[in-house]
């Protein structure tokens, strides 16, 4: 039944190179992830699923936990952003040297895909992840680029969510069935399979045949295989709130790449009738599922009923998304923070100057990058209003300019500047248009309210927008915004969340504590919260303290970092995933 052979004898565990071998005789749990943001330098994500991947790396370091990690190499990386003279996104390829970061281990796997089932070798490179506190975590890139691979074979792993739909379910088999038995060949013996989304479910699936059931135990329209088995291994976390945002692919094309692999009629059974759904799959074959918020766990629910879909809520990894000068506070007024982030409960006790000087060390970074980039020149003492995020149209980056003339209105009275930054899919049209509009928008409003877009966004320019900026502002269309983390990070560096209420900052918003809400609490309400609702808090709460009530804003950047940075870090979560799908 197995479709994979390794090469010999570079499967043995002798021969397997010392950097993965130390870890081979600890490892029971292996996290499987379409991408990885483990550093800027190597391009293997794209934005939020990708971030909260390596933060949950990060934070498995430093709680020694015994997993491996393993993503595809992406070669290519998703796309390197440039923003024209008239605020078009152009895409440019975005490579990157595997070889300048990991190291090539000698370990292949071949699986057939395709007509002729023709052979996909796949060989891994290994990233060491290494704690501050000493432990370390490995990391599996699975590369195609091989030269005893035919040419259309070795683009499999170059492009991070590229390609037509023939390409995209490659790339799921390579990372799913590929990374399985990648991780046997090296000699892992793992108990705990975590899927971080659907595109990594063809390994429950791999999983699945090797446990086939007695003729006598399978009836008509049964499961031809010992699920049971399966699901104790396997963990399922969705991110996607929408049944639009799931992989999937039709029948006739999993026939032809997977055909000599699996029963169609089977697979029906298990993934859907109509086309093969990844998280459906998933879900079938997972002991535990979970949403990534405690609102998105009920809208997961409601759209997979018949599964129990726990709520383990996003963290961010602190130390990584705490800005230098918040660093130095923190060591002095928070001692442990950094590894204990529930200490940041404390942040009330450091004192106000240290606390807004602070902050404006990291603002004057920002507004010296903002400079340097475009031109402008944002004043320090003006509140800098920041939105920076995948640009799709859920999440409304217009939604600011919706009226300008309000908007001027409300400038002259109280200044404020924006910056945003963000990158849309190259094949999502209205999103690359609305990157458009929203530089219209900034150069219509000219001196009025000064504001600039930053291209190229990524790891780097993250960490200086997200705590250099007063306000950060989000506004999805509900339920549509699973988790998010990004106002998660700007809270751990004091910087005050406007938000809609949808993902996680449902469980956040104390009103004029922790920052604000935009609109109410009604979920399922077809008016979703609008550009009125923004002005109105923009109005007259969020821009009048900050000119008259210093002393109050500064209180609540203390209130954002003690009541949301203490809680809101993915060491939380990761306890959480060990205590609850892991050790068990």
């Amino acid at each position: 039944m197995p479709i994979s052979r390794m090469s010999s004898p570079e499967a043995s565990f002798e021969n397997i190179p010392a950097t993965i071998g130390p870890f081979l005789a600890r490892t029971r749990i292996a996290y499987f992830s379409m991408e990885i943001a483990l550093r800027t330098e190597m391009h293997t994500y794209s934005g939020g699923l990708g971030v909260l991947a390596g933060d949950t790396a990060r934070s498995a370091a430093d709680l020694e936990l015994p997993a491996v990690f393993v993503t595809l190499v992406s070669r290519k990386g998703y796309l390197r952003q440039e923003v024209d003279a008239q605020g078009r996104q152009v895409e440019h390829t975005d490579p990157w040297d595997p070889a300048a970061y990991a190291t090539s281990l000698r370990s292949k796997v071949a699986i057939p895909i395709g007509a002729g089932a023709r052979e996909v070798w796949i060989k891994p490179w290994l990233y060491i992840l290494a704690s501050p506190l000493g432990h370390r975590i490995p990391v599996l890139l699975l590369d195609t680029d091989l030269p005893e691979n035919d040419p259309e074979d070795r683009a499999i792993t170059d492009f991070l969510y590229g390609g037509d739909a023939e390409y995209r379910l490659k790339q799921e088999i390579v990372l799913g069935i590929g990374g399985l038995r990648l991780l046997q060949s090296l000699g892992f013996n793992i108990r705990t399979y975590h899927m971080n989304e659907g595109h990594a479910s063809l390994l429950a699936l791999d999983l699945l045949r090797r446990y086939p059931l007695a003729p006598d135990q399978v009836g008509p329209g049964d499961v031809a295989f010992d699920m049971a088995r399966v699901k104790n291994a396997c963990i399922f976390t969705t991110h996607t709130p929408v049944e639009a945002g799931h992989d999937q692919f039709p029948y006739d094309l999993v026939t032809k790449l997977l055909g000599h692999y699996v029963d169609m009629d089977q697979l029906r059974l298990l993934a859907g009738q109509h086309s093969l759904n990844m998280s459906r799959l998933g879900l079938r074959l997972s002991g535990y599922i979970n949403g990534v918020a405690q609102r998105h766990a009920e809208t997961a629910q409601n759209m997979f009923p018949g599964y129990r879909i726990r709520a383990v809520t996003n963290g961010v990894h602190v130390p990584t998304w705490t800005h230098p000068s918040f660093t130095r506070l923190y060591d002095q007024y928070v001692p442990a923070w950094a590894y204990e982030p529930e200490m940041m409960v404390r942040a009330d006790q450091i004192p106000d100057e240290a606390m807004w000087a602070a902050h404006q060390d990291a603002k004057h970074e920002l507004i010296r990058l903002i400079a340097e980039r475009t031109g402008w020149t944002m004043a320090p003492d003006v509140p800098l209003i920041g939105f920076a995020r995948r640009m799709t149209a859920y999440k409304r980056p217009d939604m600011l300019f919706s009226d300008l003339r309000r908007l001027t209105r409300i400038a002259q009275k109280h200044p404020f500047q924006i910056i945003m930054a963000g990158k849309a899919h190259p094949r999502d049209a209205p999103g690359k248009a609305l990157i458009e509009a929203v530089n219209t928008h900034l150069r219509s409003l000219g001196d009025k309210i000064p504001g600039a877009f930053l291209g190229g966004y990524d790891m780097t320019l993250a960490k200086t927008l997200i705590a250099g900026v007063d306000v950060w502002l989000n506004n999805p269309i509900p339920p549509m915004e699973a988790s998010g983390t990004s106002g998660m990070k700007a809270a751990v560096n004091g910087v005050l969340n406007l938000s809609v209420l949808d993902g996680w900052w449902v469980e956040a918003c104390i009103e004029g504590v922790t920052g604000w809400s935009i609109g109410d609490d009604r979920l399922g309400n077809v008016n979703a919260p609008g550009p009125d609702d923004l002005y109105d808090k923009l109005e007259g709460a969020v821009l009048p303290i900050y000119y008259d009530d210093r002393t109050r804003w500064i209180w609540m950047m203390k209130q954002s970092i003690g009541k949301i940075a203490y809680y809101f870090n993915s060491q939380r979560m990761m306890r959480r995933y060990a205590s609850e799908a892991y050790l068990i």
